[in-house]
């Protein structure tokens, strides 16, 4: 799996590397066959008082792409909130194939019995 991070108007600090390959991990384990994954940390600077930390990340497996973005006041509650939606959309997507798998499957025993 190739892990790609960058930072806009933010630098990506070892310790901020280490939280989002850490927080990947969980997703790493419910599903195995990610090619290649784009994270892009953003801070919006609109006032003093609102700035707006957003937390991006393109998932690529072998079929499909996820993307999934989150925003919030502090960029661990930005991670936090995105790998929880990247988490459930991998499951949904990770569902949805084996379900599809099952189904042919269980399709071509049934036409395979005769009959009587």
């Amino acid at each position: 799996m190739n892990l790609t991070i960058s930072g806009h108007h933010i630098d990506v600090t070892p310790a901020i590397r280490e939280y989002v390959q850490t927080k990947l991990e969980r997703v790493k384990r419910h599903f195995d066959q990610v090619i290649d994954v784009a994270v892009i940390l953003t801070v919006d600077n609109l006032t003093e008082k609102e700035k707006r930390q957003k937390a991006e990340i393109n998932l690529r497996m072998s079929g499909k792409t996820i993307f999934v973005e989150s925003v919030a006041q502090d960029l661990y509650a930005a991670i936090d909130t995105l790998i929880d939606k990247l988490d459930r959309s991998v499951m949904k997507y990770k569902d949805k194939v084996q379900t599809h798998n099952h189904e042919s499957i269980k399709h071509l025993t049934e036409s395979e019995i005769p009959a009587a």
